[in-house]
Order: C-alpha cells, then structure tokens, then sequence
C-alpha cells in the first residue's frame, strides 16, 4: 500500500483523511492504492462465479441446522455427566459450547440474507428458531444488518463497527474509551450494541420505534422481541428447577463464549492492522468499492464449524449465496478481483496469529477524519489505554 501523499495515487489530497497527512496508510513499497476504482464491474465478479453457487438448497441448509443443534445437546449431556468426576470439564464445555451457538448464529444470518432457501416463511421460521435461541432479536439484527451490507464501508452510513469521526471520538468520556478501545472489553460489546448500537447512533434493536426501522417493519421487529423475551423467561423457569448456577454453566457463560466470537470475527472483518484499509464518504462510495474493503480470515479447524463465515468478501458482495459454496465462489472470483482480494494468512489447527492482528487493531485504530472522502483509521497516540 502507498502512502496518500503518492503521487501513484490520483486521489486529491484534500479528499483523503481530510487533507491531512498526520497518519496516511502505511507505505510499503508497493503501488498498489486499494482505495482506487477498481477496474472491473460487480457484474464481472458475478461472472466468474460458478452457476450452481447460487443455488439454495433448503435439505443441505437444513441438514446443517440438525447437525449443529445436536452437538449443542450432545456437548450438554457430556458436561453433565463428566461433571460427575470433575469439575474442570466446564471450561471445556464453556468454550465448545460457545463456539456451537457462534454456528447457529450463522445460520440464522443465513436466513435473514435469504441464503438459508428460497422460502421466504422457511427463512423467517428457522431464524426465529435460531436467533431467539441465542437471546438475538431475529427481525431486529436482520434489519440493521441489512443497512450494513448495502453501506459497508461507508463512514457514516455503515452499521457494523463504524469508525468514528475523530470530533465524536474526542467527545467520548474515559470510561467509553476504555470499553471500546481496550481489550477484552469491545469482544463482549454486542449486547450492548443491540440495546443502545454503536456511539454516534441511537436507537434499539428491541424497540419497534427505533430509527432503526421503517413503519411496515414495526410488525417483524415486535414479533421478534417477543421470541426473545419468551427465552428470556424460559431460561428463568428453568434456574427456578434446575438452579441458577446450572444455567449459567450451561447457557449463560457459553452465551458469552459466543459474544467473543461474534465481536472477535466481525471486528476482523473489517480491520486490517497489516493493512490499512480505506473507508469512504460522499461521491467516492460505491457498493462495490465498500465490499472490497473487508477482508478474509481463516480459522483453521474452526473454519467448517462456524460455517466458512471467514470467506467474507464474496459474502458482503454478493449475501444471497450459501455459506457451503463461499469458498469456491471466492477461488474463482480472485480471478478478476487480483490485488482487491487480500489473501488471509494462513492458519495453524488454532487462529492463534489472529490474536496479535486483534489486538494491534483495537489499539490503534481509534478514528477517522471529520472530513474527506477517503480515509483511513488514524491513531490516538495521546490516548493512555
């Protein structure tokens, strides 16, 4: 990546990080500009993907829900029963269990993209089933998640992760700094986030009212509310007969497991600490050039359990293809996406590398310009977290 003030790049330097040039994108040499306009169409990368990747096939989808729904109670009947010899099986339990619920999690996105099937009732009955099951508000999340991809990589239109513009983040009291800025913290952010969303932003994932949602929406988000809520009080029947500590080793701390894992893998979505990546204002955002800003993670083993969600580019493109044919549309979409696509580094059986790639992001991307059309995350080098 080239520094802003390049002259391989043909940006203005007014329209990038607001004409300033206190921490432009790392210069490595190369001259490659990914925020330029890339020289392909969307309909391009759509040609290179196969015919079949865009088929849903409800039976495979549905096959999958089984399969992860059964490890859930099979991981439950062997916590139970090895707690019979000891005790140090929850932490295993803890973690297995988490990740579980991170893979239905999956599949309800799924459904709320439409991927899941071409049943649209199908769709909306199993994200309910999915989602409410995992304490998320289906219509709730599907809607704002649906801002998300059609603004991704816009600074003040996007949903997921927004950077702030630096006059927000100066206005920020230390305590919310410290939330979002040191970890492990902003890995446990998501329920706030559905309750409150992101600084900057009002509104709640549970209000039918909120901005979030347009007056034909109010139905679906109150529908979804209701599920919720009706898990909520099920797990409260269930600590008043089995007790309270017993749901939280089994539901409650493996909830949280999941909430790292969602926080943990969306953040890298979108974050690159080797790669500074752009984000875009005004007349330079395109849907295209947005999507092309996320970035691919690999995973390891845990790649086929949480669903290759990792294979994300091609997902923010193009939301409608199944998660099980994500990593064949990828391999033949590189073939026109070449220096755009970001090839992940490699892992090991664990993703232990992306620890460093997690850490190194939160502590320095902390804000964007107030002005320009292109820019990137700058840090606070002031800032004492």
């Amino acid at each position: 990546m080239v520094s802003s003030s390049s002259p391989l790049i043909s940006h203005r330097k007014e329209d990038v990080n607001g004409g300033e040039d206190r921490h432009p994108p790392p210069d490595d040499g190369a001259a490659f500009d990914p925020a330029a306009p890339p020289p392909f169409r969307i309909g391009d990368i759509r040609a290179a993907i196969p015919a079949h990747c865009w088929v849903k096939d409800p039976w495979r989808s549905c096959y999958y829900v089984v399969r992860d729904v059964a490890a859930a109670a099979a991981l439950i009947a062997a916590a139970l029963y090895f707690d019979r010899w000891t005790a140090a099986v929850w932490p295993v339990y803890w973690f297995a269990q988490g990740t579980v619920f991170w893979a239905i999690f999956v599949l309800g996105h799924d459904c709320g993209h439409g991927s899941f099937s071409d049943s649209p009732r199908l769709n909306t009955v199993m994200g309910h089933i999915l989602h409410s099951s995992i304490l998320v508000p289906y219509h709730g999340w599907r809607i704002s998640h649906r801002t998300h991809h059609q603004n991704h990589g816009h600074v003040e239109n996007d949903e997921s992760w927004v950077p702030l513009p630096e006059k927000l983040y100066r206005k920020l009291d230390y305590s919310t700094k410290y939330l979002r800025y040191k970890v492990p913290f902003p890995m446990f952010a998501y329920p706030l986030y559905l309750w409150y969303r992101s600084p900057g932003k009002t509104g709640s994932h549970f209000n039918p009212y909120s901005e979030l949602f347009r007056d034909d929406e109010r139905q679906q988000v109150m529908t979804s509310t209701a599920c919720w809520a009706a898990m909520v009080a099920l797990l409260f029947c269930l600590s008043t007969i089995i007790g309270p500590l017993l749901v939280l080793n089994l539901y409650l701390i493996p909830y949280m497991v999941f909430v790292a894992w969602l926080d943990t893998v969306t953040y890298l979505h979108h974050h690159d600490f080797q790669h500074n990546l752009p984000w875009y204002r005004g007349k330079e955002w395109s849907y295209l050039r947005g999507g092309l800003t996320t970035v691919d993670r690999d995973y390891g083993i845990f790649n086929g359990i949480h669903h290759d969600i990792g294979t994300h580019v091609i997902h923010h493109l193009f939301p409608q293809i199944p998660h099980y044919h994500l990593v064949e549309a990828t391999r033949e979409a590189k073939r026109v996406l070449g220096n755009y696509y970001r090839e992940p580094e490699k892992s090991g059986p664990f993703p232990f590398h992306l620890i460093l790639s997690l850490v190194n992001s939160i502590h320095s991307n902390h804000y964007v310009s107030d002005t320009g059309d292109i820019v990137y995350y700058q840090k606070d080098y002031s800032s004492k977290l």
